[in-house]
């Protein structure tokens, strides 16, 4: 995988953005998988500026969610689906005709996780799929020993994992969720590109371990390790860990610039 170490988040986002708008250009309709969180913020930001600027056309992209809550409806203000409408198609201008995501409030779950992995493959796989990680190497909801084979499927949320989200259901555990909807690691590795962005100190440790530890389940992050085209960007911060820190810093400064990330 290639490791590109930034000064910080901001110049991550810009990075990811002209990736994307590279993949847009050459590839108007690509589907763009995206996550929730803080942490891709910098990069819906600095996507969003350049659509203003007419840099880049979002007229035919396509937009695939990660993971979903089980249980609360389409339009409940905290459902990742609402969350994305607000900060990543709106501000982008597109339309919920060119999303797709998980029915999270679907009675019959499983089927619901079959369905959108089908939904994916019909629609020609992801071709650039941008991921956050967690202090424990997860990504999407594949908490440690998940299967790095595994598909589209229910997890039941760590109790850390739901007193971490009761900040967005005014502070009640209650109203969080137990249960959501996660892409697979097999599923996520179908991505024709996986995009990881990390930053802040407190994911340095995940960083390693995704980046030069062993393949392992307990770290689920390290499947990137198997994927042809991986791409980790990360601010001094989250490289702070990197025994290779230097190395990855010299070859992206000595890479041709056509090949982008």
């Amino acid at each position: 995988m290639e490791v590109v170490i930034v000064p910080d988040a901001k110049a991550g986002g810009e990075l990811i953005a002209e990736a994307m708008a590279k993949l847009l250009g050459r590839k108007p309709g690509a589907l763009l998988g995206v996550a929730t969180g803080s942490t891709p913020l910098p990069v819906y930001e600095a996507l969003a500026a350049k659509v203003r600027s007419g840099a880049v056309d979002v007229g035919k992209a396509r937009i695939a969610q990660l993971d979903e809550y089980v249980g609360l409806p389409a339009d409940h203000p905290e459902s990742y689906r609402s969350v994305l409408r607000r900060e990543v198609l709106e501000p982008l201008g597109i339309g919920m005709e060119q999303f797709t995501g998980p029915d999270g409030a679907a009675e019959d779950v499983q089927g619901a996780c079959e369905a959108y992995d089908k939904a994916l493959s019909d629609a020609g796989g992801v071709d650039l799929q941008l991921l956050g990680i967690g202090t424990d190497g997860h990504i999407g909801f594949n908490e440690p020993c998940s299967s790095l084979a595994s598909r589209t499927r229910i997890k039941t949320l760590t109790e850390q994992t739901r007193i971490d989200n009761a900040r967005f259901f005014d502070g009640d555990i209650d109203q969080v969720p137990h249960h959501v909807i996660t892409q697979g690691i097999g599923t996520i590795l179908e991505a024709r590109h996986l995009v990881l962005l990390a930053t802040g100190e407190g994911k340095a440790d995940a960083v390693a371990a995704t980046v030069e530890g062993p393949v392992a389940a307990v770290c689920p992050a390290s499947a990137l390790q198997l994927h042809p085209h991986a791409t980790v960007v990360v601010d001094e911060a989250a490289a702070s860990k990197l025994k290779l820190a230097d190395y990855f810093r010299h070859t992206y400064a000595n890479k041709p610039a056509w090949q982008g990330i």
